[in-house]
């Protein structure tokens, strides 16, 4: 098989992924005050813009398209 059409397929289920599964984003907000530390680890679950996902899908259906077009 061809390169360019499993480069369209892992595309388009990274497209698809971008829209259901959050990636997980971790902040570390600390005060450090003579010896002492203060600090707070927040943790949020943030999904990708929707932007990043259509250009992956759209990326995706472009090499299916070229890679299963015959020559």
């Amino acid at each position: 098989m061809k390169a360019l059409p499993l480069i369209g397929i892992l595309l388009l289920v990274l497209g698809v992924l971008s829209f259901i599964v959050p990636m997980p984003h971790h902040e570390h907000h600390g005060m450090r005050i003579g010896d002492a530390r203060v600090g707070v680890e927040t943790e949020h679950h943030d999904m990708l813009p929707p932007a990043a996902g259509v250009v992956l899908l759209a990326g995706g259906v472009l090499a299916l398209v070229l890679g299963l077009r015959k020559s």
